[in-house]
């Protein structure tokens, strides 16, 4: 699929859903700022449908030369009004605490943008991450993507609300 120097994203098998389920299950996986509490579906259920439809998705992220996989990238519509032209995709990302902080993010982020741009019409792609997460604001502005402003107490985690910051990447940007 689509690569970099240090990643490549590829689209999952069904032999990769008990890694999946594992990576999904751990709260060290997951990390402080992507873990809402929500119940766990296992992934022969989350994935009955394929990795890859017309609104959602998921991609492996793999290290170069290793092929190993060292995380996971998703997407899914964030809607700004009723035209199909009015859909963006919002991605999220979890990649393994021993590859964080080696520039793997920024990449995976930068090619999945490219993926959707290739593959879809959306003119937009955009992530949004706690006010709090450094290292996922800097990835986005490393990967291209534009800070574009705080949404004030919008994602409820850990029994509280919280400000998120916005970024987004525009086709041909």
């Amino acid at each position: 699929m689509s690569g970099g120097d240090t990643v490549y994203l590829r689209e999952p098998t069904n032999d990769d859903i008990p890694l999946l389920d594992e990576w999904d299950g751990s709260p060290e996986y997951r990390g402080e700022f992507n873990d809402f509490g929500l119940p766990r579906k296992p992934g022969a259920e989350k994935y009955e449908k394929g990795f890859i439809d017309d609104m959602h998705g998921t991609l492996l992220v793999c290290e170069v030369g290793s092929g190993r996989p060292v995380g996971a990238i998703d997407w899914r519509p964030s809607m700004y009004g009723p035209p199909p032209e009015s859909m963006a995709y919002q991605f999220g990302i979890s990649l393994l605490p021993e590859v964080r902080g080696r520039g793997y993010g920024p990449q995976a982020i930068r090619l999945l943008a490219d993926y959707l741009f290739e593959h879809t019409k959306v003119n937009r792609v955009e992530g949004s991450c706690d006010v709090e997460n450094v290292p996922s604001q800097r990835a986005m502005l490393k990967a291209g993507y534009t800070y574009e402003g705080t949404i004030r107490k919008a994602q409820w985690r850990h029994g509280a609300y919280h400000d998120l910051m916005l970024f987004g990447r525009l086709r041909g940007e």
